[in-house]
């Protein structure tokens, strides 16, 4: 049915006789609210997009355009798919990696490990081989996947791309695609990158120079290349902190972080949690829940939480819009209901298994888009629930996420596995909060490289896709050249389909909840009067007013870089 409506409304946003209708009105001004204006205006853009305030001819382009990029970018994420590349390693050239990932390879006759080039394999071996050439081998294969194939592919979608934008009047493909969100164009997307790589390269430097000095001290002369960042990264945290991970899951019980996200978000946000029984599940162990205004005792909308993995289940985690809330003409309003799917173990028993840091983390993150699903009150659907500016959409999200890291959280939500009145003890707590940030500078470094190749290459009709990577790594990377004859151009799925020109969008989040969380809940105590700001100044308007609106009359002026910076430098090693 779902499928039945987008296809429907994908025809209509076509339909040439409808669009003229709406720009008619549009076009008259008449007095409306001022949510309702920009709701008009979001339609008339949907008829635009797909051309028709075009001339004839140049709809046709638009249609061939639009099919032309399909085509190349299903093509190229299939190259990707087929690729069957491999290598074969001894076990001595595998030093380092643990039994468990070795007896998941197959073996061959000469009693060599097959190695497929996955993310995970390679992720494995970056982080975790102790030997320096299988490193660089590994890194090296995995970078030239699809060279040859799917660099044509990549040059002929960029510059289809960038056609398509020119016909609708844009002076580039980032423009295009940068129209509607915070960032709005390139160039400040370019520079909001530029701005932090250049604040944080001081400590890039030092934090390399930490990497250095150790693989000298364990591999001799041998020169540090970019494919032994991940490794001697951990290494030196290894040295420098004194966190079990494994120990520190025994913590965290699921029923226990889950209680503690609820009493969180409720101090936080002046909501009340409870669970609702007399509903039906789609599975026995996934729960409904309801939250209620606390003030007001007013029902905000309900959630269910699938937390659990199962067969033929969903592999990832997420939440999603079950329904968004509006406003209906006679003045009642539809109630929101979000999904929250996480993928946590049980034992053998059917007994949750205790959550793994990371996992705990991904929780809060997840949590934060329930509550601003159900937070927001915009009258129209489109607005409301989780479709708001993509910029936009993860702030809430990495905002919460600070929580994880502040002692007073981790003591609510920690309790041994076997007796729940032990928390994490306090050294471990703020050990925690160091280990966040240790190599932030080297790591959000490698994040800009990226972003900055994917805008590049859409406001550049010109952009030399072979040159600019080898020009541009060592230029962001303090000196750190690219992996001999690697190109991202190849094997980069991100700009090619769901976030081309966009890529930096995760970091643009990441900064302004930094902000957000400094200036306005430092202490990382719920600060219930700011929290309930946050709610009816930033959640509840949704996507019917402009997001930096939102948060410079939150914050009370423009959301800065410096917060993010800071926490970094504060925290370094």
């Amino acid at each position: 049915m779902k499928l039945k409506i987008m296809s429907l409304c994908k025809r209509i946003r076509k339909r040439e006789d409808v669009y003229r209708i709406i720009k008619i009105y549009a076009a008259k001004g008449e007095s409306i609210a001022p949510e309702a204006k920009c709701y008009l205006q979001c339609l008339v853009r949907d008829f635009e997009d797909n051309g028709l305030n075009l001339t004839a001819i140049k709809r046709e382009e638009v249609e061939r355009l639009t099919n032309e990029i399909d085509e190349l970018s299903l093509r190229y994420i299939r190259n990707l798919n087929e690729d069957s590349s491999c290598l074969f390693f001894t076990e001595d050239e595998l030093s380092g990696l643990p039994l468990e990932f070795l007896q998941s390879l197959e073996k061959t006759q000469n009693k060599e490990f097959k190695l497929t080039l996955e993310s995970r394999n390679v992720a494995a071996i970056l982080e975790l081989c102790k030997i320096a050439k299988t490193r660089k081998t590994v890194a090296m294969a995995y970078g030239k996947r699809c060279g040859d194939t799917n660099i044509p592919v990549l040059q002929r979608l960029v510059h289809s791309r960038h056609r398509l934008a020119r016909v609708l009047g844009y002076a580039h493909f980032a423009d295009y695609a940068l129209d509607r969100r915070m960032s709005k164009t390139s160039m400040r997307v370019i520079r909001f990158l530029e701005d932090i790589s250049s604040s944080l390269t001081d400590l890039a430097i030092r934090e390399f120079s930490i990497l250095k000095d150790l693989k000298r001290k364990e591999e001799g002369e041998i020169p540090f290349g970019v494919e032994d960042l991940l490794y001697y990264i951990k290494r030196v945290e290894e040295l420098q902190f004194d966190l079990d991970f494994g120990d520190i899951r025994q913590y965290f019980p699921v029923s226990l972080v889950l209680s503690g996200i609820f009493k969180i978000c409720q101090d936080l946000f002046g909501i009340k949690i409870e669970e609702v029984t007399e509903v039906d599940v789609w599975y026995h162990d996934v729960r409904a829940f309801a939250i209620f205004d606390s003030g007001s005792g007013k029902l905000l909308g309900y959630f269910y939480l699938d937390m659990f993995t199962r067969e033929g289940k969903c592999n990832h985690s997420c939440v999603m819009a079950l329904q968004n809330n509006a406003l209906f003409s006679n003045g009642a309003c539809q109630i929101p209901v979000a999904l929250l799917i996480a993928q946590f173990a049980k034992d053998g028993s059917g007994e949750a298994v205790p959550l793994g840091f990371s996992e705990v983390v991904n929780l809060f993150h997840e949590f934060g888009h329930v509550v601003q699903h159900i937070c927001n009150r915009a009258s129209f659907a489109r607005f409301s629930g989780l479709r708001v500016d993509p910029d936009f959409r993860e702030i809430p999200s990495q905002l919460l996420e600070n929580w994880c890291y502040e002692s007073f959280t981790l003591k609510l939500i920690s309790g041994y596995r076997q007796d729940i009145t032990k928390p994490l003890v306090d050294e471990v707590c703020k050990t925690l909060k160091r280990w966040r940030y240790s190599f932030s500078a080297l790591k959000s470094l490698q994040e800009i490289l990226y972003c900055l190749f994917d805008q590049i290459i859409y406001s550049d009709d010109d952009a030399d896709l072979l040159q600019l990577i080898r020009s541009l790594h060592p230029k962001v990377m303090i000196g750190l050249p690219v992996v001999e004859g690697t190109n991202p151009a190849s094997c980069f799925p991100r700009a090619v389909i769901g976030s081309e020109a966009t890529c930096y969008s995760r970091l643009w989040s990441e900064v302004y909840a930094a902000d957000i969380f400094a200036s306005k809940f430092g202490d990382g105590h719920p600060n219930l009067y700011a929290g309930l700001q946050f709610r009816d100044k930033v959640l509840a308007p949704g996507g019917g007013k402009e997001p930096m609106e939102l948060l410079t009359n939150f914050l009370g002026r423009e959301p800065s870089t410096q917060a993010f910076i800071d926490s970094r430098t504060n925290y370094s090693l």
